[in-house]
């Protein structure tokens, strides 16, 4: 959770790969700070949607907009419902659409959003305005659901112990803070050589649980690629394992490659001509050594493309 700003990650590769052109149309389906909208209004005379659930992005969205008059669209709205949000505004094709995945800087930086251990707040975590808290998790849910949630989505392997310590003490006393849950899990969870703190994973978790982003995300592929035009392209960047997971087998799917099928197999190459898309990274890029040295946050960044052939 250290190290971030509020630096786009892999922008400019990101962009390249999409290759906007003039009279395009294109989704930044993850709007936040607008750093990739920029970017993509700035290579073309395009027209680009942009898609949040953030309020406050969407009030950052107006700003930049009125900077590119008739150019940018923002949308308040899940990427999961990205389809019905892009044909309720009238558009039924897009040229290429970018997702940079996971929480944005901006709200890692706000002590009042709870999502970060480093800025003591309450314990919130949601990247909208509506839905369960990341509290209403920790002092409600089972011990059993509680730690499921800390080993799925954090990949916690002392989730059953910091589970079972969380409840304990919810029973004296419920948590409200970030630092106070954070504190409990220091105790559960030791620091060791990687210099991570202890309580990066389990706060990953709960954030992913909060906000749902794992079906956000597979809806999300789902329905932008339907929505691209013949050479269209499909550009995510991701930030963790779990999200990368995902990523690569929609595209090696829509690709018409199983994941980890043989190139000698004669049932990859039938599968191949019958598919609806091409590979544009044949494996995860990314960031290179300067990026990484200007942004810690893009050490862990992978990108994957994928473009729609002709009908």
């Amino acid at each position: 959770m250290s190290g971030f700003s509020h630096l786009p990650v892999m922008r400019d590769a990101a962009v390249s790969m999409m290759s906007p052109r003039d009279a395009g149309v294109y989704l930044d389906g993850t709007f936040g700070g607008g750093g990739y909208a920029r970017a993509i209004l700035d290579a073309a005379q395009c027209i680009l949607w942009a898609i949040d659930r953030d309020p406050a992005a969407i009030a950052r969205g107006a700003e930049l907009a009125a900077a590119y008059p008739g150019r940018l669209h923002v949308v308040e709205g899940r990427i999961s419902s990205l389809l019905e949000l892009m044909r309720a505004a009238g558009v039924h094709a897009l040229d290429g659409a970018v997702f940079d995945l996971g929480v944005s800087s901006y709200q890692i930086d706000d002590a009042a959003r709870g999502f970060s251990f480093r800025h003591d707040g309450p314990l919130d975590m949601r990247m909208g305005n509506s839905g369960v808290t990341a509290a209403n998790l920790v002092n409600t849910i089972s011990e059993s659901e509680l730690a499921d949630i800390l080993f799925e989505f954090g990949e916690e392997k002392a989730s059953r112990r910091i589970a079972k310590t969380i409840v304990a003490r919810r029973q004296e006393q419920k948590f409200e803070t970030t630092s106070d849950l954070a504190s409990v899990i220091r105790s559960v969870v030791r620091p060791d050589k990687s210099g991570i703190d202890p309580a990066t994973r389990s706060f990953q978790a709960l954030r992913i649980a909060v906000n749902e982003e794992l079906e956000d995300i597979e809806a999300a592929l789902t329905q932008a690629a339907e929505l691209l035009a013949p050479g269209g392209r499909l550009v995510v960047v991701s930030f963790h394992s779990l999200e990368d997971r995902i990523v690569k087998r929609f595209m090696a799917k829509a690709s018409g490659r199983a994941p980890g099928a043989s190139r000698h197999d004669p049932a990859s190459f039938s599968n191949e001509a019958s598919a609806k898309f091409r590979l544009l990274t044949g494996g995860a890029k990314g960031p290179d050594a300067a990026e990484i040295r200007g942004n810690p946050r893009a050490r862990s960044a992978k990108l994957r493309a994928m473009e729609r052939l002709a009908a």
